[in-house]
């Protein structure tokens, strides 16, 4: 059994939340995209959790969790995360956390150059989380990038490290006029952070295989949403890699493998982190109302969210983009307290409605056309079944599932692993 957790809008939907409660039906829980530019906050009887490289499923004891091939690793903070949530706790050893020797390595040098480029960028900057993401990914498809593996042959690496270092000083020093790169801080970063993590690594592709030959259940954790996507996505205000439940397969190790399950995670309202076109934000004072609401801040950033009403033509997309058999909505306790709620139904291009999600460059030029539905006045954060939630809520659902034309089969009503309602 593969089942994919994915994000249907431009990411923060919840996906930690909803992999850590879900991950106890699972043997396996493998990221497979993405690098430490995107967080997932998980609170469970253990503590409040953020995780940025791990998966979700590190949480539970009795769960392996994988770093796949289609990831970015910054091997200093995989190191300094695994050891802080050893000091809250949590157990991670090669018996329950293993690294494709494939992955591709973030450097120092990645993350100086995603800086160096905001700031040459100025006020066309594309929000970069200036964690080395697309530098690293440009590397990777240039094949001028480290891989895990190579941590484990270190006079092959010794070799590739001086002529990639001759390599990057040419951008480096020549482009933006910056000290080298030595190949001494790289031999010595290797040293320090690739050395305590070569027992984890392994052919992860191979173990995937075996896993699904026993009849294990393996879950697929994204990072990010299917509006970041570097093909479907709000380009180029995405992130580098490929955020869709199909990729997973591919970012894992397992190609030869196909899903059984897509889970798309949604908020009951929009957010956004960084630029780019982003049609029912809200400004002002609605806005810091329903960010402080909801605590809408970067788990990896800690910049604050846009925040906007529910949108269901880019999550209609998002949806049809993750190929989601069901829905995961999260936050909808969040919503609690309004008299009146607003849904984003449609866009209005050049004096017309439109309800299918346009191409990137004419996103600025929409505006958002708004339902109006009735709110609820009550805490919901206690229910446990459909007949716990006041109708207006109900009906809020119901209005979400037959738009977006998916059924919604989790709603989250708080940040608790058991705070859920199962709808059907």
């Amino acid at each position: 059994m593969l089942t994919s957790i994915c994000g249907i809008n431009w990411g923060d939907e919840g996906k930690g939340r909803m992999v850590d409660l879900l991950s106890r039906d699972f043997d396996v829980v493998c990221r497979y995209q993405g690098g430490n530019n995107a967080g997932h906050t998980v609170i469970n009887e253990r503590g409040k959790f953020i995780l940025n490289l791990l998966p979700s499923g590190i949480l539970r004891e009795d769960v392996v969790n994988v770093l796949g091939n289609g990831m970015v690793i910054d091997i200093k903070h995989l190191t300094e995360e695994a050891n802080r949530l050893r000091a809250q706790g949590i157990q991670i050893t090669p018996k329950n956390l293993k690294i494709s020797d494939k992955a591709v390595i973030t450097m120092p040098y990645h993350v100086l150059m995603d800086c160096l480029e905001e700031e040459r960028l100025a006020d066309k900057k594309f929000g970069s989380t200036r964690r080395g993401i697309a530098p690293v990914y440009a590397d990777k498809y240039m094949k001028k990038a480290f891989r895990m593996g190579e941590l484990l042959n270190p006079e092959l690496l010794k070799k590739r490290v001086e002529d990639i270092v001759e390599w990057k000083n040419l951008t480096v020093v020549g482009g933006y006029n910056h000290a080298p790169v030595t190949v001494e801080e790289i031999l010595d970063y290797f040293k320090t952070y690739g050395e305590p993590l070569k027992d984890y690594i392994c052919d992860t592709g191979l173990y995937l295989n075996e896993a699904n030959k026993q009849g294990k259940k393996i879950m697929f954790e994204a990072q990010l949403g299917a509006l970041r996507d570097i093909d479907f996505g709000i380009y180029p205000y995405t992130s580098s890699s490929s955020t869709i439940a199909a990729y997973a397969p591919i970012g894992a190790g397992v190609p030869n493998l196909k899903l059984d399950n897509s889970i798309g995670i949604m908020k009951a309202y929009s957010t956004c982190v960084g630029e780019g076109p982003f049609t029912a934000e809200y400004f002002g004072e609605k806005a810091e109302k329903l960010r402080e609401a909801g605590g809408e801040y970067g788990a990896a950033t800690g910049r604050p969210r846009r925040v906007g009403p529910f949108d269901v033509v880019a999550s209609r997309y998002g949806i049809r983009c993750q190929g989601a058999d069901e829905i995961a909505l999260t936050k909808l306790d969040v919503l609690s307290g309004h008299e009146e709620l607003e849904v984003c139904v449609a866009y209005e291009l050049n004096g017309k409605e439109i309800k299918e999600f346009p191409f990137t460059d004419v996103l600025d030029e929409c505006k958002p056309v708004f339902a109006k539905m009735k709110g609820w006045n009550c805490d919901i954060s206690a229910c446990r079944k459909p007949s716990d939630l006041p109708k207006e809520a109900l009906d809020y659902i119901r209005f979400i599932e037959e738009a977006c034309e998916c059924k919604i089969r989790y709603v989250s009503v708080g940040a608790e692993r058991e705070a859920y309602i199962k709808m059907y």
